[in-house]
């Protein structure tokens, strides 16, 4: 069984928006690629027909995985979103109680992540672990560099 996404309206759109690409422009690409380098003699000796052939099954498996996503994607209503908890498309103000720095996330599934704007995944260790907190509360998480302890300071949309 697929399992249910949850994502922005802008998010789900730019999924749909790659998926066409792939499907109009990219699969003919992709088949015009292996027509080529077919016409360029025996098959069992050309490796630029079995990298075309290899190229076009990723794609047909990068397919087949964004219609899975969208086919189970869920659009989140803003407007219905409980501010009394972090939960995906939540702004979360957090302060690192060891050097008192302030970093402000937006918890969006993974393939909406991007640290540089300030979104991270519902899935990555901080996202994990702010989900269903509450503004006061402390959360440890485990990062690469060892364990750190973060104190919820705001939670908006």
């Amino acid at each position: 069984m697929a399992q249910i996404g949850y994502y922005t309206e802008e998010g789900l759109q730019k999924m749909k928006d790659e998926l066409q690409q792939l499907r109009t422009i990219e699969r003919k690409a992709a088949t015009q690629a292996i027509v080529e380098a077919r016409d360029k003699g025996d098959l069992s000796e050309n490796a630029e027909y079995d990298a075309a052939r290899e190229a076009q099954a990723l794609l047909e498996l990068r397919i087949a995985k964004l219609e899975d996503v969208i086919a189970n994607a869920r659009i989140v209503d803003e407007t219905q979103l409980d501010l009394s908890k972090v939960s995906i498309l939540t702004t979360v103000k957090i302060k690192n109680t060891t050097n008192g720095t302030s970093m402000k996330y937006t918890l969006v599934a993974e393939n909406e992540a991007d640290l540089k704007i300030g979104k991270i995944s519902v899935d990555s260790p901080i996202g994990k672990a702010l989900l269903g907190k509450k503004v006061g509360e402390k959360v440890d998480v485990q990062i690469p560099v060892g364990k750190v302890t973060f104190e919820i300071s705001e939670i908006t949309i």
